[in-house]
């Protein structure tokens, strides 16, 4: 039996998005206090950085795939009097087309986002908050081009989320500027996974440099502590593992999966900084920022780099994370997440909460309730035809006793 990779990484998708809903559930109801209580529930937005060290992932392994499976280079032959003289031939690799690349991401990413964004703007012109940011043609028109984040109050009400659809989308547009230097320039279309691994290295540290420069610049924006740069490491991560995965490297879920759990734990120590999305100490945001590239490896890594054909099959991580109702809203998570906070503020109203107030568990769960079906409403109407295929595929599929694709 040979567990589909789709279905375990689809899966995943689901915990991230459940946990930042958590997460802004315990904001709205007052839970974020700075003791570790208050600091743990701060930290569910982690399931930011698993989508990020994900995107990292699937969106670089087939530049590597490209390296790893080129033609070798020709050496010149001299002439014989058999045949005449060869020129040498360059090492060959197929990268992903640009346009193709363009174009997939535009079509999964932007129709969906522009319809929440439009909805949002529009329940807000007869709906009154007396806290509403982001209103004016201004921020609409920077909420609709990825671009709210750069500068204070264009992150509407209802859509404060999408400050990481900034950072995920210049991610989209940097990677093949990042991608094809690292293959074509410096591995010369060659395999070679220790210069990649070397040029991931240093591109992982523009966090913390990014972080500790914009921290301690008093002229600089505040805001650009949450810019693109500041991620950068979480995706990444998610390269390092796309190399890793081709070497044939094994992350042993049972040691790996309680490595990610700890640095979550211990990410709530006020060392990794108070209950806030950023420290205000570089020191506090680099050590935090750390922890969470920990928890997406350790998490996303066994599944990355362990979905191969083995005596034993898939282990335990693979089966939680490739189990058919995970994997169902895997595929909704992303309009999830772009609906769940707007939801959110009409369940706070539908349970009489005021601000900072009420059980986080239950406002949490009726979003879940709520939100659900309203994204996978918005799935179907903006799936790509992959998506849809996909999604035939999986339900057409043979499974095991444990609900597995064979």
């Amino acid at each position: 039996m040979q567990l589909s990779r789709s279905a375990p990484l689809t899966g995943i998708r689901g915990p991230a998005a459940l946990a930042v809903c958590l997460t802004h559930a315990a904001f709205w109801t007052g839970h974020y206090t700075d003791d570790f209580a208050g600091r743990l529930f701060s930290r569910f937005d982690v399931g930011v950085a698993l989508f990020f060290v994900l995107s990292g992932f699937l969106l670089f392994r087939p530049w590597v795939r490209g390296l790893r499976q080129a033609q070798p280079a020709t050496k010149a032959q001299p002439a014989t009097s058999a045949q005449p003289a060869t020129k040498a031939q360059p090492a060959v690799a197929v990268y992903p087309s640009l346009g193709r690349y363009a174009w997939h991401r535009f079509r999964r990413v932007v129709p969906p986002y522009w319809i929440t964004v439009i909805a949002v703007y529009l329940i807000f012109l007869v709906r009154t908050d007396p806290g509403q940011t982001g209103q004016g043609w201004a921020s609409f028109l920077r909420n609709m081009t990825f671009t709210q984040v750069y500068g204070y109050g264009h992150l509407h009400t209802g859509l404060t989320q999408m400050w990481s659809m900034a950072a995920e989308v210049a991610f989209y547009i940097v990677l093949p500027l990042v991608a094809w230097p690292m293959a074509a320039l410096v591995c010369r279309n060659r395999w070679r996974p220790d210069l990649l691994l070397l040029c991931l290295g240093a591109l992982a540290l523009m966090s913390p440099i990014w972080t500790i420069a914009v921290h301690g610049a008093p002229d600089i924006d505040p805001t650009a502590r949450m810019w693109p740069p500041a991620f950068a490491s979480w995706f990444v991560g998610g390269m390092v593992i796309a190399v890793l995965a081709e070497l044939g490297t094994r992350w042993p879920w049972r040691i790996w999966v309680p490595v990610a759990a700890a640095a979550f734990l211990i990410s709530a120590g006020d060392f990794a900084g108070g209950p806030t999305i950023i420290a205000d100490d570089a020191g506090a945001t680099v050590i935090k920022h750390v922890l969470y590239l920990v928890v997406g490896m350790g998490l996303i890594g066994p599944l990355a780099t362990g979905l191969t054909e083995s005596e034993s099959g898939p282990d335990g991580w693979q089966r939680v994370c490739g189990a058919r109702p995970v994997v169902w809203f895997g595929e909704i998570s992303y309009e999830f997440f772009l609906v769940h906070v707007m939801v959110l503020e009409f369940v706070m109203g539908w349970l009489g909460y005021g601000v900072f107030s009420g059980s986080f568990l239950l406002v949490f769960v009726v979003t879940v309730a709520v939100s659900t079906p309203i994204a996978w409403l918005l799935h179907l109407l903006c799936a790509t035809p992959q998506a849809r295929a996909r999604a035939r595929l999986w339900r057409s599929s043979p499974r095991d006793e444990a609900g597995l694709r064979r």
